[in-house]
């Protein structure tokens, strides 16, 4: 990678705590793992620091509750920091931190400048809409009004998602769940966005789906050049999917590092104990 080359996304510090804290849990005192036992905080994400790079996939892994799904409600707006700065080259030359803005200009940012799928469809579709109606509707969100660009944009989406075209006007609830998460990935992309947030999409899938789905991923990636962020428990997406690797425990990053290397020579206990239980 250039040294000088500009990360699509930068985040610095993130924080995420659930609840108010107290004067034991504020210094680290108190936590288990990362729990405050007697005010009941829990500290999602603590100083979470990373970039993204131009047409780079970075993983995110780490088991349930470890905080990377917290952290992509936070990049997404779903969840409000409770401190930290995100940065976006393609907003205001990546000079201004979006925790900050507005909630008009984070819809802003959601619509334009990035797209998200969901783990669980029910979020980022609606069910009973058409196929084409949930990408029409992602386009209406950023301004489009042009019925015909939207129809032609809709249906060059779901061709390359492999949706057949005569089941544009059907709703993603007569779908499988792997026809669902491929209509979420269209009305992602329908804005063009320079970055896609992926969080456990394949989670839930059978085997066979999954693989589909990932290579469907994997080749829209390489043609269209986005950058994306990848939420996984599972070793075996990122390895398929992802350039560089940060590992989460208990809401932090402990360890990070291009994909091959963390999965052949990792360096932290867990991680170890991660890439064994893959073996």
């Amino acid at each position: 990678m250039a040294e000088f080359e500009v990360p699509v996304l930068s985040i610095k510090n993130l924080n995420k705590q659930f609840g108010k804290g107290c004067l034991h849990c504020q210094d680290g005192e108190s936590l288990v793992k990362n729990y405050c036992p007697i005010c009941g905080t829990v500290y999602a994400c603590r100083d979470v620091s990373f970039d993204v790079f131009p047409g780079e996939v970075l993983g995110i892994v780490g088991e349930s509750g470890s905080g990377k799904s917290t952290l992509m409600q936070c990049l997404y707006f779903d969840q409000e920091v409770s401190a930290g700065e995100a940065y976006l080259a393609d907003y205001h030359h990546g000079e201004r931190n979006l925790f900050q803005e507005s909630s008009q200009q984070q819809r802003y940012i959601r619509n334009h400048i990035m797209g998200k799928v969901y783990q669980n469809p029910l979020m980022g579709l609606k069910m009973n809409f058409s196929s084409i109606g949930n990408i029409a509707e992602k386009l209406i969100a950023a301004g489009s009004h042009h019925v015909g660009m939207m129809e032609n944009r809709g249906m060059e989406l779901l061709n390359k998602v492999n949706i057949p075209v005569h089941r544009r006007k059907e709703a993603p609830k007569n779908f499988s769940g792997g026809m669902q998460q491929r209509v979420q990935i269209a009305k992602a992309l329908s804005n063009r966005p320079p970055l896609l947030l992926l969080d456990e999409v394949t989670t839930g899938l059978d085997l066979s789906v999954q693989a589909s789905v990932l290579d469907l991923i994997k080749s829209l990636q390489r043609e269209l050049n986005i950058s994306i962020v990848l939420v996984s428990h599972d070793l075996g997406v990122i390895r398929m999917l992802a350039d560089r690797t940060l590992v989460m425990l208990e809401g932090k990053v402990i360890e990070q590092g291009l994909t091959d290397q963390i999965l052949e020579d990792p360096q932290h206990q867990y991680t170890q104990q991660l890439v064994h239980s893959l073996l």
